[in-house]
């Protein structure tokens, strides 16, 4: 299984990702090869997840794991398979309708599982799509900062993406092809306290946003003559 997902991987879904978004890719060298290791991306799209696995390193793809919800990714039989033997998507329950989890219920344990088998976990900290519009980034979530602090050695990789908003919004079913842009900050050091964690990785994140170059489908291009 290991195997096909590989295959799939370098196949279909990178080739695919690459037709969608033709990324640009800054920072790439600072992609772990190996885990236990964390990236932080901003999330605005389905592709996003297929994005990440497109840019990362050949040797390094299959033991990418993207933190998904399970609610979403499982609920149809078909589905479920691919995202967790093909996208290999480490499943995080999720409140419904304003409930919590069930009392007790680790809803990290799997990803906590992933780390502890020197895998690559990709979470995106602020826990569900933007609308894409103008790539703004929501709050972020203290899920990663929990990761952070049970495994304090594993470096945090923040990641802004840039773009993919706009190839699959929120609520459309069907992609649009066009450019993308990834950039790939340094790691960001646990600092003991979640909240300083927090902040830290917020302000790497803006910091990569802030110094992404201009995406060749942007507006102000399109007018130019």
């Amino acid at each position: 299984m290991r195997l096909l997902r590989f295959l799939l991987l370098l196949l279909v879904a990178r080739p695919l990702a690459v037709l969608m978004t033709g990324a640009d890719v800054i920072g790439r060298e600072r992609l772990p090869l190996k885990g236990p290791a964390i990236i932080a991306a901003n999330h605005a799209s389905h592709v996003d997840t297929l994005l990440m696995l497109a840019v990362f390193p050949s040797r390094a793809v299959s033991k990418l794991r993207p933190a998904a919800a399970a609610d979403y990714f499982l609920k149809d039989p078909v589905i479920g398979w691919f995202s967790r033997h093909v996208i290999g998507i480490v499943p995080v329950a999720r409140s419904k309708a304003g409930r919590r989890a069930a009392e007790g219920e680790d809803v990290l344990a799997p990803a906590r599982a992933a780390l502890a088998a020197g895998e690559i976990v990709l979470v995106f900290p602020e826990g569900t799509r933007g609308d894409g519009a103008g790539d703004a980034m929501g709050q972020l979530k203290g899920g990663v900062a929990r990761l952070a602090e049970a495994f304090p050695d594993a470096p945090v990789i923040p990641v802004w993406i840039q773009g993919a908003g706009r190839v699959l919004p929120k609520g459309a079913s069907v992609p649009v092809p066009l450019n993308c842009a990834v950039l790939v900050g340094e790691p960001v050091a646990w600092t003991g306290k979640r909240t300083s964690f927090m902040d830290a990785l917020r302000e790497a994140m803006l910091a990569l946003k802030a110094q992404a170059p201009p995406l060749r489908w942007s507006e102000d291009e399109a007018e130019a003559p």
